[in-house]
């Protein structure tokens, strides 16, 4: 299925978000995430559901001041 991480397309096999962030490299890393535009909490991410199109926003904190 073809989704969008951060603005670039990717093709991938995995349905879930969860999934999906393991295969891009994302798994076990501190991230926040959004799926078409709305935030996903992480224990919400292994229920849900990615479809063909869906737009992931993918963020990593910062530190600094």
């Amino acid at each position: 299925m073809r989704i969008y991480v951060n603005g670039d397309q990717r093709e991938i096999e995995p349905a879930t978000l969860a999934l999906a962030l393991g295969a891009l490299g994302y798994g076990g890393k501190k991230v926040a995430t959004a799926l078409n535009g709305r935030f996903v909490p992480a224990p919400a991410r292994a229920a849900t559901q990615l479809s063909d199109g869906d737009k992931v926003e993918v963020v990593a904190p910062m530190q600094g001041g």
